[in-house]
């Protein structure tokens, strides 16, 4: 069964970006230290990597993180989802106005101009179309921004939510959590490495 799985890096005072993100300071001052584990040789980190690119059958992000990822500093063959890993995932992005050229076009990407929740519907018939092909089941990864996974939460859109709980405090940035309706979670894992705690819940 396809599910919804928000996944993000986020800091202990609960920022996913340092101050002053932007197109070409994506991570805000400070915020690569949220991404250290991705890039470790600890064996649970690559293990999370893996499993999480593994199991993508489609990715959605906000126009913010679109933006930074196809910008000039952004994703190449080296860095972004997905790189190194098995197979690329179609990605679906949330916009008001697509863009009228797009850099990485290797990429499968879909833009939703109608709202959140139809970019979880078409991200959804992606996922369940690549599972019919691969024959496993893959799942909707919601990879961000901030308020795209804080707006899927509050609209009750998420399945499970995982943490990358990088040992840092930025100060400032982009909170996670900005209000919203409160939301029971059941734990489900919890691994712990140098660079990060790797949280999974359950979203009720």
């Amino acid at each position: 069964m396809t599910r919804i799985i928000a996944d993000i890096s986020v800091s202990l005072d609960g920022f996913v970006t340092g101050p002053d993100p932007g197109p070409d300071n994506g991570l805000g001052t400070g915020g690569e230290a949220l991404h250290t584990w991705a890039f470790s040789d600890d064996p649970d980190d690559r293990r999370y990597l893996g499993e999480g690119t593994a199991r993508s059958g489609a990715v959605i992000l906000g126009r913010r993180l679109f933006d930074v990822v196809d910008g000039p500093g952004g994703w190449d063959d080296s860095v972004g989802y997905g790189a190194g890993e098995v197979g690329r995932p179609a990605f679906v992005v949330v916009t008001s106005s697509p863009p009228e050229a797009i850099r990485l076009a290797d990429l499968d990407w879909t833009f939703v101009t109608t709202g959140l929740a139809d970019a979880v519907t078409a991200a959804r018939e992606r996922a369940e179309a690549a599972s019919s092909h691969s024959g496993k089941d893959l799942d909707v990864v919601l990879m961000g921004g901030g308020a795209t996974i804080g707006s899927a939460l509050a609209a009750g859109l998420v399945d499970a939510l995982t943490l990358h709980l990088a040992p840092v405090v930025l100060g400032a940035g982009t909170p996670l959590f900005t209000g919203g309706p409160p939301r029971a979670l059941v734990r489900r894992s919890v691994t712990s490495t140098s660079t990060a705690t790797h949280l999974t819940y359950d979203v009720l």
